[in-house]
């Protein structure tokens, strides 16, 4: 690869937080982002899993650090973003944390619909506002928040988490108009059906596996290292002009009749 080219989607001296990243997509998105030259913070609500993830990519040679709390949190997601900020400054966020349950409309309580909505929307609200806090002054940021095909289909059994996510193609365009002006940019991933710990359940069921795969052009379920690119091109110096947008990694599932 040309010098320029490397340049381009390269991220040292960058410090980088991923919230959500014990496993599966955060997981794959910090150990890309470190490898493209950033330090990255993981976070995640469980230390134990997240001290795991941490050793692993140390044992691969790469900058990370951990830092557990609850993105429903708002004084924990206050104080830990401002001392990853006072430490390191923070330059990249990717919000990724989030949490699913299926059942019909009619078996949801109040409690179960706010605890999935403080999560999955509530949550990225809080830290991509705590992060911005460090970037407006610094001239420089980038918001990467991870969306769902799920949120812009009706998906039954899914009204808290769809109804989260499609609230966070919104708020991602929010933050791009009112930080356009500040260096920092805000764009979304909409991921489609993937190999994950997350859709764990789903892939146990060989029927709904082999429909998703009939149903996909690319024939098959994605995996977490089909973000990769993604990721990298919104972090870095490649996505300057990508702002407000919404790019969706589904193997060609939501453009199919």
């Amino acid at each position: 690869m040309h010098p320029a080219l490397q340049r381009l989607f390269a991220l040292d001296e960058r410090t980088a937080l991923v919230t959500g990243a014990a496993r599966g997509f955060g997981l794959e998105m910090a150990r890309a982002l470190a490898r493209a030259g950033a330090h990255v913070v993981l976070n995640d609500l469980r230390p134990e899993g997240l001290e795991q993830a941490v050793d692993t990519l140390r044992g691969e040679g790469l900058s990370v650090s951990a830092s557990a709390f609850d993105v429903a949190d708002e004084q924990a997601v206050s104080e830990a973003v401002a001392a990853i900020g006072r430490a390191r400054g923070l330059d990249i966020l990717v919000n990724n944390a989030a949490i699913q349950q299926r059942k019909p409309v009619l078996a949801y309580s109040a409690a179960e619909w706010r605890r999935i909505i403080d999560t999955d929307l509530t949550g990225c609200f809080l830290v991509a506002q705590a992060a911005a806090r460090i970037m407006q002054p610094r001239g420089y940021g980038r918001i990467i928040n991870i969306a769902s095909i799920v949120g812009r289909l009706g998906k039954a059994q899914l009204a808290p988490y769809s109804s989260a996510k499609g609230g966070l193609e919104a708020l991602t365009r929010v933050l791009a108009v009112e930080f356009g002006g500040d260096g920092i940019t805000a764009n979304a991933i909409a991921p489609g059906y993937f190999e994950t710990d997350f859709n764990a359940a789903l892939l146990e069921n060989a029927e709904f596996v082999a429909w998703v795969r009939g149903r996909t052009p690319a024939g098959r379920w994605g995996k977490p290292q089909d973000l990769v690119g993604a990721v990298l091109y919104l972090a870095s110096a490649a996505g300057a002009y990508m702002n407000g947008s919404v790019l969706t990694i589904d193997g060609g599932l939501t453009a199919a009749l």
